[in-house]
């Protein structure tokens, strides 16, 4: 199977070419002078690799606890890590849906336009945020 595929045959070989996105390579698909990319998961997660996402933890004064996702500029303050880091988890997950379902209107702003990665690889293992989330303590001025 070619790595660039007409639309039309792939139209026509519909469950052949998920198969062998999912298990052998990605396909670029042609509609005009339009390509879109198909690619499983795995293909995905490997692309993105390198958009670490960061929360930094910090204790406030007032004993309460703040927690930065630098990368999306998501800010939280809660009485407990254990409530701030719920909060910031579940802001991200509400901040990247809500970035796809206003796809043009941030995709196109100069200021996040470069979370789209982000977005993408949220969304992609958003039942595993643990494992893509890089948790650090810090003091206070770090952040």
């Amino acid at each position: 199977m070619s790595a660039l595929m007409k639309s039309s045959d792939v139209r026509k070989n519909w469950s052949l070419v998920i198969n062998t996105v999912i298990r052998s390579k990605p396909i670029l698909i042609k509609r005009n002078q339009d390509i879109v990319s198909m690619m499983s998961l795995e293909q995905l997660n490997l692309l993105l690799k390198k958009f670490s996402i960061t929360m930094k933890i910090w204790r406030e004064s007032d004993g309460s606890v703040s927690g930065l996702i630098e990368e999306l500029d998501l800010l939280e303050n809660r009485k407990t890590e254990q409530l701030l880091k719920k909060a910031l988890y579940d802001e991200l997950i509400e901040y990247c849906n809500e970035y796809m379902n206003e796809f043009q209107l941030y995709f196109h702003s100069k200021d996040r336009n470069r979370h789209f990665p982000y977005v993408q690889k949220v969304l992609a293992n958003e039942n595993r945020l643990n494992d893509i989330v890089n948790e650090y303590h810090t003091e206070k001025s770090d952040a």
